[in-house]
């Protein structure tokens, strides 16, 4: 007698759907013969929220693992390359400076520059601050290279690969649509219709899911990915969001898409400007840009957070604080998606997961939700077992996912808490009541030394000492090595490599192709080959 074939059923589609489905036929072997079958049910009346537009470089591995191609993936989703992240205004505000007076920062992707395995960290915190390089600049070449907007790699290179890390600006929409597409290819069944009644069996597991379309869809693990509407394990299962809008606040964003004109700087980073009670983001696509403002309703009016936004779309400074499109702006109604800052302590319970949004939300500094998606759906597919109860897996998934999202919390926290801003939103992040412990007594240690591998866990981590250290002395915190200066001998050896670090990056800039150039080259299908895996 053939056995029944073991059932997935992912409720809802968008992004999380989408890649949870075709990551899960891929790492499964989902395909003729295969004792799994994957169905997404869709509703065709609901749209994915679309916050972040950007990766992590965890996101190229994926797609490769997908066997997705890179100049593909490029064209259907007007992909832009992203080394990191402008931050504008955070430390101070502007004060009504010139823009060569407003704080300014980068976060890249590349790690800090070792040579030889020497640290060059302690060497650049003993430099006279008021001569010294910034910290991202003195590090890596990769801050000159998105300052002169040049790609990290070059025409014709692997895909995938390049000189410099590297990651991705998209439409969040198009790449649902691709991913949809590799899915269905691996084998996912594909069915629409809305959730109109969930039943549960006497443990309080699924049972079963019936659609408006009078349609039944049984399964033996049910993964929701419906979104902040969380119909299976908020509605159904009854799994409470736990907030963290204590420590937190931003709880709105305005979204809007304008076009990017072919005269028009197209940035290889995310251009984050923080403002009175929160920040804008600006991400760069082919042909057109995602602007938003992300505000705290506790500090922030919706009516002042849209004149905030407009005023920022309608600036001409050309400096990635605005780009003078104020006119293309008054034909636009951004789009207001209010959230709650939280996440679920259970995201799995008996034989339903949540996966993306309807897991947690915490801000969407960083593109921290792709990522998320990434480590769940990774998890799911090695511990999900092939026979018999699923307790002991969900209860080892809800511990590391808990973790992870607070250790992603405190990164978060570290932006907010570190600026001098005077602004009630910003002082009431450096309040003590609301700093997370662990973050506490970190920063209390990183007073005299810098942050170490040894701080964090690195299976639950999402960033790594050096992401903090980027962000950290992009903002001015004072570690003080003075008393272990003598520890620290080879001052001449580490000058020699910071000046062969700044010849590099001059180099860089000299050597790699405009970022525009990149990626009209490859969007219009001058690169690309077959699948790659």
């Amino acid at each position: 007698m053939t056995p029944q074939p073991r059932r997935i059923l992912i409720v809802g589609g968008g992004t999380a759907g989408w890649l949870t489905a075709a990551w899960l036929a891929k790492a499964l072997n989902l395909g003729p013969g295969s004792p799994l079958q994957i169905t997404l049910l869709e509703s065709p009346g609901i749209s994915g929220v679309g916050v972040g537009e950007g990766a992590f470089p965890t996101f190229r591995s994926t797609l490769q693992f997908l066997g997705i191609d890179e100049a593909a993936f490029i064209r259907a989703t007007s992909a832009t390359l992203k080394q990191g992240i402008r931050f504008v205004d955070w430390g101070h505000g502007p004060d009504g400076g010139s823009v060569d007076q407003r704080h300014v920062f980068y976060h890249p992707f590349e790690a800090p520059q070792a040579p030889d395995g020497l640290n060059l960290v302690p060497y650049w915190l003993l430099q006279d601050p008021a001569t010294r390089a910034p910290f991202a600049q003195a590090m890596t070449l990769q801050t000159r290279v998105m300052q002169a907007h040049r790609a990290p790699k070059r025409a014709g290179e692997a895909a995938y690969t390049a000189p410099l890390n590297y990651a991705y600006h998209f439409d969040t929409f198009k790449l649902a649509g691709l991913l949809a597409e590799r899915a269905r290819q691996l084998g996912v069944r594909h069915e629409e219709g809305t959730v109109c009644h969930v039943q549960l069996d006497e443990r309080g597991a699924i049972a079963h899911i019936d659609t408006d379309r009078q349609a039944r869809f049984e399964a033996e693990l049910y993964i929701d990915c419906t979104g902040f509407r969380a119909e299976l394990i908020g509605r159904a299962l009854g799994r409470p969001l736990t907030p963290v809008s204590d420590r937190l606040f931003v709880d709105r964003a305005l979204a809007c898409k304008l076009p990017l004109g072919r005269e028009a700087v197209m940035e290889s980073c995310t251009i984050a400007t923080a403002h009175e009670a929160g920040w804008l983001w600006d991400i760069g696509l082919n042909g057109e840009r995602g602007v938003g403002c992300v505000y705290s309703s506790r500090h922030l009016s919706d009516e002042q957070a849209g004149r905030i936004l407009g005023a920022y779309c309608g600036a001409s400074s050309g400096t990635g604080t605005g780009t003078g499109t104020g006119s293309a702006f008054d034909d636009i109604t951004p789009r207001s998606i209010p959230f709650t800052p939280g996440y679920r302590t259970q995201p799995w319970v008996h034989n339903c997961v949540a996966v993306g949004l309807s897991a947690g939300f915490l801000d969407p500094l960083e593109s921290t939700g792709l990522v998320l998606i990434e480590a769940a759906v990774a998890m799911i597919a090695e511990m999900l077992p092939h026979s018999g109860p699923m307790d002991a897996p969900a209860r080892r998934f809800s511990q590391l996912m808990s973790q992870r999202y607070e250790n992603i919390l405190h990164f978060l926290k570290l932006h907010y808490a570190l600026s001098r801003r005077p602004e009630p939103f910003w002082q009431d992040h450096r309040d003590p009541t609301s700093m997370p412990p662990r973050l506490a007594e970190l920063l209390d240690e990183w007073k005299t030394r810098p942050p170490g591998r040894f701080d964090f866990e690195l299976d639950t981590e999402t960033f790594a000492w050096f992401n903090y250290q980027y962000i950290l002395y992009g903002m001015g915190y004072p570690t003080d090595l003075e008393a272990g200066r003598a520890h620290f001998p080879q001052g001449a050896e580490a000058e020699r490599q910071f000046a062969r670090i700044r010849r590099f990056a001059e180099r860089a800039v000299a050597e790699l192709p405009g970022h525009r150039g990149w990626v009209e080259q490859v969007g219009g299908g001058g690169l690309g080959g077959g699948r790659t895996g």
